[in-house]
């Protein structure tokens, strides 16, 4: 997978600095509130095999918010984050009227579809496509994920297109090693806000597994 991510030596790396701030601080809002410390909740799934930094795993059927982009990988990622958090904190519209807010989850996924994007947000357990609020803006969609086999590769630090690019040749030379094909483009999931220290992040390139 070839990602082509922004030059942090740039002119306009103080502008996407700032972006990060301010993604960071839209992330905070929804995972702090009256000073206490809500869980994240992550999607469910079952380890099917582990070696480590390896894992093939089972993941229960689930609901995303996602939204399609252009651009690079760093462009992409900014917008699509802000897309979809406007939807969960209230960009929506509740049948009978009116909006609500809907929990933050993790991780942020993007991977690339169709000449662009793809970023998304899985939606709380105890949602569903009928209970959550329709999305005002036009360019935000709700769909169901089925349950799927996965596997994936964790790592830490920034995930720029040198460590995305590694990260996903070993992990599709493991699903080799054990004649596993894949079943869609390799996936980028970011756990962490912005702020947190390269050494502490927990990345993961995610490829779903053909049946």
């Amino acid at each position: 997978m070839r990602i082509k991510s922004s030059n942090v030596n740039s002119p306009g790396r103080m502008m996407r600095l700032i972006q990060k701030i301010i993604s960071g601080l839209i992330f905070f809002h929804f995972t702090f509130y009256a000073g206490v410390v809500m869980a994240v909740e992550e999607p469910t799934y079952q380890v099917l095999q582990a070696e480590p930094p390896f894992e093939l795993r089972r993941y229960a059927e689930f609901v995303v918010a996602e939204t399609k982009l252009t651009g690079d990988f760093d462009s992409a990622s900014r917008t699509g984050f802000r897309r979809i958090a406007g939807y969960i904190f209230g960009d929506n519209e509740v049948q009978g009227g009116g909006n609500r807010k809907i929990a933050m989850t993790a991780p942020v996924t993007v991977e690339p579809k169709e000449g662009g994007w793809r970023l998304h947000f899985v939606m709380p357990s105890n949602e569903s496509i009928d209970s959550l609020p329709q999305p005002r803006n036009p360019e935000v969609i709700v769909r169901q994920v089925p349950a799927q086999d996965v596997v994936a590769i964790r790592f830490s630090g920034w995930t720029t297109e040198a460590s995305i690019e590694s990260h996903t040749v070993r992990l599709q030379a493991w699903m080799a090693q054990r004649n596993l094909k894949a079943a869609s483009s390799p996936q980028v999931a970011r756990y962490n806000d912005p702020f947190t220290l390269p050494w502490r992040r927990r990345n993961e390139i995610l490829i779903p597994v053909a049946p």
